[in-house]
């Protein structure tokens, strides 16, 4: 799996986590997932986000880690 992949895979889950917690504890955890998408559009532009330090130091690589060229390989 790599950063990407698991980047949607984290931002999938913690919005479905998010609206269950809107829908059974309180409307206030809504403001969670306004947050997980404002961290993705700023992503889209900056190509980067926090949880994606998280996964890289988990072990997952960079899409482009198999052309050598991306810096962040090791």
């Amino acid at each position: 799996m790599t950063v990407e992949r698991g980047l949607r895979l984290m931002a999938g889950g913690l919005i479905l986590l998010s609206l269950a917690l809107t829908h059974y504890i309180s409307h206030y955890w809504a403001w969670f997932t306004v947050f997980i998408a404002l961290n993705l559009i700023q992503s889209a532009f900056t190509n980067w986000c926090p949880a994606m330090n998280i996964l890289r130091a988990l072990g997952l690589k960079d899409a482009n880690c198999n052309t050598g060229h991306c810096g962040k390989c090791s």
